[in-house]
């Protein structure tokens, strides 16, 4: 168990059976009241994220993550694989436990596979993945890197702005965190 006055960010706890990370915290003192603990979590199987206050002497079970590093090789309908680059073993998660980060993945990506009481549970993406524009509308002359924005489909099938100039077939660099175009590749 841990103390609500000691959560900070990246810390993983358990809540109504779901496993949570921590994404920010802040304390607030009111004049005449209690103390209460203001955080906002990340579930990680399904990657909602909530906002929750907690009484600053409630206790909540803490969550404690292995993580593996490994290599998304292939997936078969619902089944995604992933082999350890070490020990090569291999592991199978569902697309319900990879959630939203289905959007980054492509063969070849190394992630972090997240455990819990030794079972695969989630994933943790790289801060940056490189992926290639498959759909967008042509540039036009004169376009300029601060000019504006289009919409692109992405490689997996995730729709992001980039500049003008970005034609089909660029690769470009995603904040996975975000979903931003960050530059050219």
């Amino acid at each position: 168990m841990i103390s609500t006055n000691d959560f900070y960010p990246g810390l993983t706890i358990e809540l109504d059976g779901e496993i949570y990370i921590v994404l920010e915290t802040q304390h607030v003192h009111m004049a005449q009241g209690q103390a209460t603990v203001r955080v906002k979590l990340k579930n990680i199987k399904t990657g909602s994220v909530l906002r929750k206050t907690f009484k600053s002497e409630d206790f909540v079970p803490q969550a404690f993550i292995d993580k593996k590093e490994a290599e998304y090789l292939y997936n078969k309908g619902d089944e995604y694989y992933f082999i350890d680059q070490e020990t090569y073993e291999q592991y199978m998660l569902t697309s319900d436990q990879i959630g939203e980060s289905l959007n980054y993945l492509k063969e070849g990506v190394i992630v972090n596979i997240l455990f819990y009481e030794n079972a695969p549970i989630g994933i943790e993406l790289p801060t940056t993945v490189i992926l290639e524009v498959v759909e967008t509308d042509p540039g036009l002359r004169g376009d300029t890197v601060s000019g504006g924005s289009k919409p692109a489909k992405l490689e997996t099938g995730l729709v992001i702005q980039v500049p003008l100039f970005i034609q089909i077939g660029d690769k470009v660099v995603v904040d996975t965190r975000n979903a931003k175009y960050v530059e050219r590749a």
